[in-house]
């Protein structure tokens, strides 16, 4: 319970609003940098380093962590995104090997559905989607067992994630029929 508990209190430091310099000027942003540094990378990689010594009770973290790390993923800082995004393929992993059953769904199914609410909330855009596929066929390429499967999901999420952006985009659209040609898509 305190391992969760502190996972959930860094994601949400590392989400708050206050602490995304993207929405600030330029000027304040130097300024805030310059500062105090962006403490949302110094989080990310807290977060990142716990969950990779948790060791064999990672399986315990999964599926209810997987919808925090995919809110520390979509931050929009390069730096940021690069430490966590492999989290995911080592979740993949740990299900696989100590779920018992050879297969990583209850981490898809959670992956999958957090990402749909959080690009419908606004969240996500076109170089997370292309980094996402990059790190997770990465690893999932260099895998014994995870290879196809893994390669399999990663091509999967990463054509989901495509249409939501696209619907998200299309939805201010005047076209009726683009509207309904990107729903169907992402059904």
């Amino acid at each position: 319970q305190l391992w969760n508990n502190y996972f959930h209190l860094a994601v949400a430091f590392l989400t708050h609003e206050s602490l995304q310099l993207e929405t600030f000027s330029q000027a304040k942003r130097n300024k805030i940098i310059k500062k105090y540094g962006d403490m949302r990378k110094e989080i990310g990689f807290k977060i990142r380093d716990l969950w990779y010594n948790l060791g064999l009770h990672k399986i315990k973290f999964i599926p209810a962590m997987v919808g925090p790390i995919l809110e520390v993923t979509l931050v929009p800082e390069p730096e940021l995104r690069k430490a966590t995004i492999p989290i995911f393929f080592d979740m993949m992993q740990c299900e696989f090997n100590f779920s018992g059953n050879g297969n990583f769904h209850m981490f898809e199914n959670e992956l999958i559905t957090k990402l749909d609410q959080e690009v419908e909330g606004g969240r996500g855009d076109e170089q997370y989607k292309i980094l996402l596929e990059k790190l997770l066929l990465e690893h999932c390429r260099k895998h014994k067992y995870l290879s196809a499967s893994g390669e399999v999901f990663t091509l999967l999420v990463s054509s989901l994630l495509e249409n939501l952006l696209d619907y998200r985009t299309i939805m201010h659209d005047e076209s009726k029929e683009n509207r309904m040609s990107c729903t169907v898509n992402v059904l």
